[in-house]
């Protein structure tokens, strides 16, 4: 991820309803969430998702596919990762130990049958 595509993420996710959005979206999985269901979710109408989703879309934060006669909405989980790399690539100035916590957070840790926790 280059820097242009970091501020556009980061713009994206500098709006509250979208923020909502795409933590849903993570939380779906690949599987991802239908744009009617997103908005009873987030309490907003269908239009103004459609309009966030957009946005969240263009910055490369989220995919569409559709499924039948509904628009299904899944987070891209490479360009998270992306983004996150790029905060991190210059890690605590030469000092890895420092961001040593939020490289091994709990987030996404399998557990002995290897289910993610």
């Amino acid at each position: 991820m280059d820097e242009r595509q970091a501020l556009m993420a980061f713009g994206a996710l500098s709006q509250e309803t979208r923020l909502k959005l795409l933590r849903l979206l993570v939380v779906a999985g690949p599987d991802g969430i239908a744009a009617g269901a997103l908005a009873e979710q987030v309490e907003v109408s269908p239009s103004n998702v459609s309009f966030h989703l957009k946005e969240l879309e263009r910055a490369g934060l989220v995919a569409t596919r559709r499924d039948s006669r509904s628009i299904v909405y899944s987070a891209e989980y490479g360009a998270l990762s992306g983004l996150i790399r790029f905060m991190m690539e210059d890690c605590c100035s030469g000092r890895p130990e420092i961001c040593v916590p939020a490289v091994n957070s709990s987030c996404c840790v399998p557990d002995a049958k290897g289910a993610v926790q």
